[in-house]
C-alpha cells in the first residue's frame, strides 16, 4: 500500500521525468476534488495526502538517504498547493465548479515544476533526505508557485 501511495499508483514508474508525470497527475485529481467539494475539499485532501505521503515515504528505506525519482506523492501535494489559488478564487467568487481556467492550470503547472527543479532559496533549505523533507521541499515549491500564480491572476484580472 505504501508503494502505491508513494508512486501514486505507478505514475512515478513511468519513463522520463517521473516528477513531471506526478505533477500532471495532480491536475485531474485537484479538478475532480474541486468539482466534488470546491476549495475546502481540495485543501483538506491536500493536507490528508501530505500526512499520508509522509507516512508512506517513511516506510521506504531509500528515502532516508535520497529522494528516489519514483516517489511522486510529494509532487502531487506540491502541485495541488500550486492550484489552490484557482480553486479558492473560483469558490470565493461563487462560480460553478466546472470553471477551472486552463491558463491558470498551465501557469501553476509550469511554475511548480520550475520551483521544484530550480529549488531557489528558501526552498533549497528544505531539500534534504527523509520523509518529511522530501514532502516539504515540494510544499515549498507549491507555495512559491501558488504565490506567483495568485499575483499573475491579480494582474490579469486588474486587482492590482
Amino acid at each position: 500500500m505504501s508503494r502505491a501511495i508513494t508512486t501514486v499508483f505507478g505514475t512515478g514508474t513511468l519513463p522520463w521525468a517521473p516528477g513531471t508525470w506526478g505533477s500532471l497527475a495532480a491536475i485531474p485529481i485537484t479538478w475532480g476534488l474541486h468539482w466534488l467539494g470546491h476549495a475546502p475539499l481540495v485543501v483538506a485532501a491536500t493536507v490528508v495526502l501530505f500526512f499520508l505521503g509522509t507516512w508512506a515515504i517513511g516506510r521506504d528505506p531509500r528515502a532516508a538517504a535520497d529522494d528516489p525519482g519514483e516517489i511522486v506523492i510529494d509532487e502531487v501535494v506540491g502541485q495541488m498547493i500550486a492550484l489552490w489559488p484557482l480553486s479558492i478564487g473560483i469558490w470565493l467568487m461563487g462560480l460553478p465548479p466546472s470553471v477551472f481556467p486552463w491558463p491558470g492550470i498551465v501557469g501553476a503547472f509550469v511554475l511548480f515544476r520550475l520551483f521544484d527543479i530550480w529549488k531557489p532559496w528558501p526552498i533549497r533549505l528544505l531539500d534534504r533526505p527523509g520523509a518529511i523533507w522530501i514532502m516539504l521541499d515540494d510544499v515549498g515549491a507549491g507555495v512559491a508557485a501558488a504565490l506567483v500564480t495568485l499575483t499573475a491572476a491579480g494582474i490579469s484580472h486588474g486587482w492590482f
